[in-house]
């Protein structure tokens, strides 16, 4: 398996948890292609109540990947892709992995089928 360290693990973690849930999805969504925007700019956007785009959001903070900004009286969130940079990282290794492990049982099997085949008669 991939080693990582312990901090990059939780931050890998509590992104993926972070992503699990489609709403936090969207608001990153929404985020990423509206720029700095309040709570109930975005709860405009969506099927649920500005306090559970704030409670949302507050997950996304917690991962990393959103922070808000206090403009007067408002908030205003953006999406911070370092967090979201990591995670794809960590994930492009484990592919990596993976592949190097189905490279070396195709080549195996592949070994394997042809030791297995009756060697060719001359004609």
């Amino acid at each position: 398996m991939t080693e990582k360290p312990a901090g990059a693990a939780e931050g890998v973690d509590s992104v993926l948890a972070a992503l699990a849930d489609p709403i936090r999805r969207r608001l990153l969504d929404l985020l990423a292609a509206q720029g700095e925007i309040t709570a109930t700019t975005l709860a405009g956007s969506l099927p649920v109540t500005r306090q559970a785009v704030v409670k949302h959001l507050g997950v996304l903070d917690a991962a990393g990947l959103v922070s808000g900004t206090r403009v007067g009286r408002e908030v205003r969130y953006s999406v911070q892709p370092a967090a979201l940079g990591a995670t794809a990282r960590w994930m492009a290794t484990l592919a990596a992995d993976w592949d190097r492990r189905l490279a070396t049982v195709k080549r195996i099997a592949e070994a394997a089928e042809r030791e297995s085949r009756p060697p060719e008669t001359p004609r």
